[in-house]
């Protein structure tokens, strides 16, 4: 579901840090688009940059990091804007999804005052009324017994399942903009699919645009329609899902692609009988 109109506009991103032994560059001259309902992918080994391109999106980035380039949402221009206005568009205009869901939720506060306080900040719904979107939300995710999750704390709760009250919450906004950093971690295989079905339901019935990172890369080829290949804090290659899976242009990416475990070719190789004795 692509369109030519561009959602969000990165050009010339580059952040840089202060240290010992002068100022140093993490992340290179990110340049990329992204269009209403497009799913674009980005990969690469840890430490490469792809959070911090996120928290860079999201000027999330620590005080005395310097972020340049431009960060253009609908024409807006996030970098450097004002942290009152930035706050009103995290969260309603551009999701997050974390990586560490352990570290996501205040300890002392439980799961429904944050969902419920947070669905409240950015629409203009009723204690009731955001408790029932929050409720459903979790049942979306296929967590069970959802009033009940609401009165739990965050340390009640695995990080699997903490996870999900985070997409949930992502999720029951609708944002135009949604950035999942590894949504599919700590989830088992069921409840992978089960997210996945619902940031596709999501980009849809919404249009929502997605930036997804994720290290499983059958999770990029399944969802992604574009694919960024990140390396050292540049992006050394980006392609059609297709045309990068069938024929990667840049070393490194070949590299990754044969680092995925692939199982093993019994067709041609004589099959055993084990008897197990007790």
């Amino acid at each position: 579901m692509n369109t030519s109109r561009n959602v969000l506009q990165v050009s010339g991103l580059n952040v840089k840090i202060d240290t010992n032994q002068g100022q140093l560059q993490l992340l290179h001259d990110i340049h990329f688009n992204l269009e209403e309902g497009q799913i674009l992918g980005l990969v690469g080994e840890s430490g490469c940059g792809k959070s911090m391109t996120c928290k860079s999106i999201l000027q999330l980035m620590d005080p005395h990091t310097f972020v340049e380039g431009s960060i253009q949402l609908r024409g807006r221009e996030l970098n450097g804007l004002d942290p009152k206005e930035m706050r009103r568009i995290r969260g309603k205009e551009i999701g997050f999804i974390m990586q560490n869901p352990m570290n996501a939720f205040t300890p002392v506060y439980s799961i429904g005052n944050q969902f419920i306080e947070t669905i409240r900040t950015h629409s203009k719904l009723s204690k009731k009324e955001a408790t029932e979107l929050a409720a459903a939300s979790l049942d979306n995710v296929n967590l069970p017994n959802p009033y009940e999750l609401l009165k739990l704390y965050p340390s009640q709760l695995s990080g699997g399942m903490l996870q999900r009250v985070m997409i949930a919450i992502c999720m029951c906004l609708k944002p135009t903009v949604v950035i999942a950093d590894e949504p599919t971690t700590a989830l088992d295989m069921v409840n992978q699919l089960q997210v996945l079905r619902q940031l596709e339901r999501l980009r849809s019935e919404c249009g929502t645009t997605i930036l997804l990172i994720s290290h499983d890369l059958s999770v990029i080829a399944e969802m992604a329609d574009e694919v960024m290949v990140m390396q050292h804090g540049r992006i050394v290659e980006q392609a059609d899902v297709f045309q990068l899976f069938d024929q990667p242009a840049h070393d490194y990416t070949k590299n990754l692609l044969n680092a995925r475990m692939q199982l093993p070719d019994f067709t041609s190789k004589p099959t055993f009988a084990y008897t197990a004795n007790f």
